[in-house]
């Protein structure tokens, strides 16, 4: 392991704030900074030796590699923390534009919406599987599904998530509306009983590398499809036509009666799916 890279290490171990995700993506990425810059030719490097030049030498790589302005803002945030905890938070602006990476564009009427499909069955990893099957069936994060808590979640009508699952922090209810819910909740039941749908003696980030990798082995990727998928159910079963993402007609089309009932079912998927602003149901449902 290279100077920049244990340090770099090191400088993970002191600080570990944020939340579990996002500590767990840190190290990563990090690390693969660390090692684009020794690419890049510069040498004998510590975690205190981050300069301009260096966030600019990655910010050109990125770039040149067209990946989306969503990864390199990612990849961004990571070095900002950095700079920050060495007392170098100066070297990169707050505001991404000032560094010619634009602004994600949120709504563009392709659906990312996604099932369940044969892939599952490849996923031998039977708590793996259960989270996969409550994803799809309330619109869970990665997450919340992992952490996912049968015996305390399971309100009758409605599921119950705690604050230390979901992002944020925030609790929230999703109602029961299905059948096919219920049958997921009954199975969740029988495979964690009053824990939890990480095994004991595995810990949230120890599970999360299973799921990512059973899902990675069985050709099943961006799970947070799933959510996409609930989304675009739920908004038909709410207003009776197709969301436009899936098909169905935009906004401009609708008569006045049919945009409170567009805007009635966005909040309610809003506070289903765990956001604050009703904007971002744009991305799962079109406008």
């Amino acid at each position: 392991m290279d100077d920049l890279t244990y340090t770099l290490r090191q400088l993970c171990q002191r600080n570990r704030d944020g939340s579990h995700n996002t500590q767990a993506d840190r190290m990563p990425s990090l690390a693969l900074a660390a090692r684009q810059l020794r690419e890049a030719g510069f040498r004998q490097m510590k975690a205190s030796s981050l300069k301009g030049k260096h966030v600019q030498a990655l910010l050109e790589r990125w770039q040149g590699e067209d990946l989306s302005s969503g990864t390199i803002k990612n990849r961004l945030s990571h070095l900002r923390w950095w700079a920050e905890k060495i007392g170098k938070a100066g070297i990169l602006p707050s505001d991404n534009t000032q560094l010619g990476v634009p602004e994600r564009r949120y709504v563009t009427n392709i659906s990312k919406a996604q099932k369940l499909g044969t892939g599952l069955e490849q996923v031998t990893d039977a708590h793996v599987r259960m989270s996969l099957h409550l994803q799809a069936a309330f619109g869970l994060r990665r997450e919340e599904a992992i952490k996912f808590q049968p015996s305390y979640a399971d309100r009758g009508d409605h599921i119950a998530l705690k604050g230390s699952w979901t992002k944020g922090g925030r609790e929230r209810t999703v109602p029961i509306t299905t059948t096919e819910q219920r049958d997921a909740l009954h199975a969740a039941h029988r495979l964690a009983g009053t824990g939890s749908l990480i095994p004991a003696n595995k810990t949230y980030i120890q599970q999360r590398h299973i799921y990512d990798g059973q899902c990675k082995a069985a050709g099943l990727s961006n799970m947070h499809g799933l959510r996409h998928q609930y989304a675009q159910m739920r908004y038909e079963i709410l207003t009776g036509w197709k969301s436009p993402a899936a098909g169905g007609p935009g906004k401009a089309q609708f008569g006045l009666s049919q945009r409170l009932v567009d805007r009635h079912a966005r909040q309610q998927i809003s506070r289903e799916l765990g956001h604050e602003r009703l904007t971002l149901t744009s991305i799962y449902l079109g406008a």
